[in-house]
């Protein structure tokens, strides 16, 4: 076939119109002296040009030619070009695996399984793949009948003749009937373990649901007893040593390759437990140590192989404890867990390219699918199949999910199956990755029917189904609990309210009446209010359920809901805002403080959809508001109501970041520095409350003085305060500090800073829809029997003269927050040789201090409390730490600039860089007491109230457990945690505080 220079043939040209890609090597082996028959038959050209991928199929065909025999390459060849059902069937699988290719390059004969087209070989069941299996008496015979049989199906795959749950039905038949043959030879190597037992082999997973995959694990369970006369210490062991020879003839790698694993391991007690049991020895574990996902798993469970007899008893013993399942006391706390994505173990570079356990998969499918059964097949027997998609249409059926929704995902997951199948089948290695290169992704598409623009229809068409199931999957649980309190159209099927009830305890609600009465009211009518919400409320109650309180998210969302939607843009925010129903949906769920601060003002939702709404405003803007806000008010009071309002809606702006960020969200993972967490809580709060104050020192002084107050005033932050470290429920402790103006007479400005300390409590404690600021001045000198507001002369005397060594201390953590700045730093001044004294402390301030440690622990410990698990005073706690790092900056303040803050944990860090402490003693009392913090965080945000230690109320322990990033049925982990990271810290407090290493 020659052509002038420079020119291209005519062949070459029909081959690339036919889809070959590289035509020029196409060309050479069509000259091939064995092709030359059929090199230029149109037919065969058409019938290459019709595959998945036309090089590779036609060189398939080569290699098949070249290992025939002689005398059988024409009839090859002339049935090839003569029989449209052949052709279509051999060029198909060629042209879709290298796999399948390669085995007929070495057993070329195996093309002849394709030529019948009889009814019975359209759709083959297990008696036909055992009579095709039946000559198989060795490991390697079996590899090739095994081979021989795949052809056919992906042959019948290829060209359509089956769609892709029958073929994964007939895979599934095919891997029963291996599994007895290999079996059948286990038994014929060992008469006499064969003699002295009946062994039935369980399918599980793919294989017992009866839609396996061309490659994947085999999952089997396998039960026996004695034969007859036989005892059963001699019986398991000849069972055992059966069952594993079994597995090794299907898994061992020969010269014709392996099938395919058989994993026993959802066995149970998995690769720890025997291999073999008896069936009561089965039925004692489940009934006594089995979890929830074991239960899941026997959805699937299906004798295949050896004693059929015992493998229906162990079906039927062990199906009414599969749906009595969600009956279980730890189903809800196992089902949140089972329900969260594990993609965690996927590489990052992967994710995104798998195609069953990533985002919108087909774990996610059948994980629904299987969820439901076990919540609604306990009273319906029509759902219990093995099968995802005959489950599916038997829960659209029964109106369990809507048949719209089944339908939708019924596509999707046939779509992401078939994808599943052809990538497999080419080299037939189990993965479930999408491939990355563009040739296998053209063959992929095209494999399809993909033809026009192969790579980029594939990569649409997957998107847009993984994008249904992301959508559907949670939508499948919800969606009928609407329906369940809707009118719906005659004939159509909906939930019972028993169904529902039943559902919404499975995912955690403990009131479900209550949750669908709260359905109805948001849900019911024909309004564009209630349209919306039926929309909106399927993705909320899965989020709701996500959390730790789904009754308290839900009527929280129906409060809010009340309260504001009548406004046009509440639904509009949530529907149309991607991260704001989210997020609303993990504030309102998370705990009390966060619905609360929302609810008495209910408008502040749209923080929740402002990309930048959860970002906190800083103190000079805040300080900017507040200040103008009072400015424009005619009264003292109206204006602290205003401030009062800010620092609410800032509060709220807060909580909502600090459990958005803790949680995390789809878009969103969460936040994995929990110090960064700690401190932007505690510097949010410090600048919100010192803004606060300020705004009600104003509205005092201007209230009876004007703009001017008769004497210089400043407010000094102390304690947590003082060191930017809030928390919710801290008090605000402080000094008041004033200073007359030139001319003023003393007991005049006196008079004047007392009015205005007094006026600023009184607004600050109104009562209101407000969270009230309590102000706590008992850090001042000589206590409560002190003066609560002081000169700068005073102060400076009192320090002079009386000062005790704790409140030396106590001044470590002064800072001014309010008021007159020049004032402020004068006051910073006069305190920090008392608070960095030079050259350190003396040995009698040690002792004082050691000492009035140990008193304060064990006397201020609250009676009946877990020293080891309270915050404040309990070992390794806020205290222990912050005395050991405050001893050190008394003592070296003064020599390093670095400990000369108020901050404990910049403190730390400077002790550490000074070599006062290791990095090993810093990272722990670090560790230690942003753990504490947290803690106390997350008591009040869950209920609404402070607390030093961790609640008794298990809803409520679980809910500090979220916040801490453990899942539900894992509080107990938690405490464990708590307490070992806490004794550790403990142990460098006594070391480094109590000992002699300060």
């Amino acid at each position: 076939m020659t052509t002038l220079p420079g020119r291209r043939s005519s062949t070459f040209t029909r081959l690339l119109r036919h889809g070959f890609t590289d035509p020029s090597a196409a060309e050479r082996l069509l000259d091939l002296p064995d092709l030359t028959s059929v090199r230029s038959d149109p037919v065969l050209l058409e019938a290459l040009g019709a595959t998945a991928d036309p090089d590779l199929a036609l060189r398939g065909v080569v290699r098949l030619v070249e290992a025939e025999e002689a005398d059988e390459r024409q009839i090859l060849l002339d049935t090839l070009v003569t029989a449209k059902p052949l052709r279509d069937r051999l060029l198909g699988v060629l042209g879709a695996s290298e796999a399948l290719g390669d085995h007929l390059a070495r057993h070329p004969r195996d093309w002849q399984a394709l030529v019948t087209y009889e009814a019975t070989d359209l759709h083959p069941g297990v008696a036909e793949f055992e009579h095709e299996l039946a000559g198989a008496d060795d490991q390697d015979a079996l590899r090739v009948a095994y081979r021989r049989c795949l052809l056919s199906i992906a042959a019948r795959d290829v060209c359509g003749t089956t769609d892709v749950a029958q073929t994964a039905a007939e895979l599934a038949d095919l891997a029963t009937a291996t599994l007895r043959a290999a079996l059948a030879i286990a038994r014929t190597a060992t008469p006499e373990d064969a003699a002295q037992c009946r062994l039935a082999v369980i399918a599980m997973g793919k294989c017992g649901g009866h839609e396996l995959n061309y490659v994947s694990d085999v999952d089997v369970i396998f039960v026996a007893e004695p034969a007859d006369g036989a005892e059963e210490s001699a019986a398991i062991p000849a069972a055992t040593r059966l069952a594993a020879h079994m597995m090794r003839i299907c898994s061992d790698t020969t010269v014709e390759g392996t099938i395919w694993p058989v994993d026993a391991n959802l066995r149970p007690e998995g690769r720890n437990g025997p291999l073999v049991r008896t069936l009561s020895s089965h039925l004692a574990y489940y009934q006594r140590w089995a979890k929830t996902w074991e239960f899941q798993a026997l959805l699937k469970a299906r004798p295949v192989a050896g004693d059929p007899a015992l493998g229906a008893e162990y079906v039927d013993a062990v199906s009414p404890l599969v749906w009595q399942a969600a009956d279980r006391e730890n189903f809800v706390p196992d089902v949140q867990k089972m329900r969260r994505r594990v993609v965690d173990t996927i590489p990052v570079d992967r994710v995104d390219r798998e195609i069953k356990l990533g985002p919108g998969g087909l774990r996610d499918v059948e994980f629904a699918v299987q969820l439901l059964q076990l919540v609604h097949g306990r009273n319906d027997t029509a759902l219990r199949s093995g099968s995802t998609l005959e489950a599916l249409g038997a829960l659209a059926r029964g109106g369990y999910v809507g048949r719209v929704d089944a339908a939708q995902l019924d596509d999707a997951y046939r779509f992401l199956r078939t994808m599943e199948h052809r990538i497999q089948l080419y080299r037939l290695r189990r993965t479930h990755l999408v491939p990355e290169d563009e040739p296998d992704l053209r063959r992929l598409a095209r494999s399809l029917g993909m033809r026009t623009d192969p790579v980029t229809e594939l990569n649409q068409a997957w998107k847009r189904h993984a994008s249904v199931v992301r959508r559907l999957h949670e939508k499948l649980f919800y969606r009928p609990l609407l329906d369940a309190v809707a009118q719906l159209a005659p004939g159509e099927s909906r939930l019972s309210a028993k169904a529902a009830a039943h559902r919404l305890e499975a995912l955690g609600y403990e009131d479900p009446a209550a949750a669908l009465r709260h359905l109805e009211a948001l849900s019911s009518g024909v309004s564009r209010k209630a349209a919306i919400q039926r929309t909106l409320l399927p993705v909320l109650l899965g989020w709701f359920a996500d959390s730790a309180d789904p009754d308290a998210g839900l009527l929280g969302f129906r409060k809010v809901s009340d309260a504001l939607g009548k406004t046009p843009w509440y639904l509009r925010l949530l529907r149309d805002e991607g991260a704001a129903a989210e997020n609303l949906a993990r504030v309102l769920s998370a705990g009390r403080l966060a619905p609360d601060l929302l609810l008495r003002a209910p408008e502040a939702v749209t923080i929740l959809g402002d990309p930048q709404g959860l970002k906190p405003r800083g103190r000079d803007a805040l300080e900017q508001e507040v200040l103008a806000a009072v400015g424009r008010s005619g009264s003292a009071e109206s204006a602290v109501a205003v401030v009062r309002g800010v620092r609410r809606r800032e509060l709220f702006r807060t909580t909502s970041a600090d459990l958005i960020s803790s949680y995390g969200t789809e878009d969103s993972p969460a936040e994995q520095d929990p110090g960064a967490l700690v401190d932007r809580v505690g510097t949010a709060v410090t600048d919100l409350n010192a803004v606060t104050i300020a705004g009600a020192l104003r509205a005092a002084v201007r209230a009876e003085w004007g703009d001017t107050l008769p004497t210089r005033f400043a407010v000094i932050g102390m304690g947590r305060f003082g060191g930017q470290e809030l928390g919710y429920g801290s008090d605000a402790d402080v000094l008041f500090v004033h200073a007359p103006r030139e001319g003023v007479d003393e007991q005049e400005a006196a008079r004047a800073a007392n009015r205005v300390v007094a006026e600023m409590r009184r607004l600050l404690q109104l009562p209101t829809a407000d969270p009230p600021l309590i102000i706590d001045a008992d850090l001042r000198p000589e206590g409560k029997s002190g003066p609560l507001v002081r000169t700068l002369k005073s102060y400076e005397a009192y320090y002079r003269r009386w000062a005790l060594v704790w409140e030396s201390q106590a001044l470590l953590r002064a800072q001014p927050m309010a008021g007159d700045a020049d004032l402020g730093r004068d006051f910073i001044e006069l305190i920090d040789p008392l608070r960095y004294p030079p050259e350190g402390l003396g040995e009698d301030a040690v002792r004082e201090i050691r000492r009035l440690k140990a008193r304060m622990e064990s006397e201020r410990l609250p009676r009946g409390a877990d020293p080891t698990l309270h915050t404040k005073l309990g070992r390794g706690g806020l205290s222990d730490v912050e005395w050991t790092v405050q001893l050190l900056q008394m003592q070296h303040g003064w020599a390093e600039p670095g400990l000369r803050t108020t901050r404990t944990r910049e403190a730390l860090a400077a002790a550490c860089a000074a070599e006062l402490l290791s990095a090993e003693d810093a990272q722990t009392l670090d560790e230690a007491w942003v753990l504490a913090t947290r803690v106390r965080n997350a008591v009040m945000l869950v209920r609404g109230r402070p607390g030093d230690t961790f609640p008794s109320n298990p809803r409520e322990l679980t809910a500090v457990g979220r916040y801490l990033g453990y899942e539900p049925g894992h509080v107990g982990d938690m405490l464990e945690d708590y307490r070992r990271i806490t004794r550790r810290a403990r142990a460098v407090v006594d070391e480094r505080f109590y000992g002699a290493a300060v």
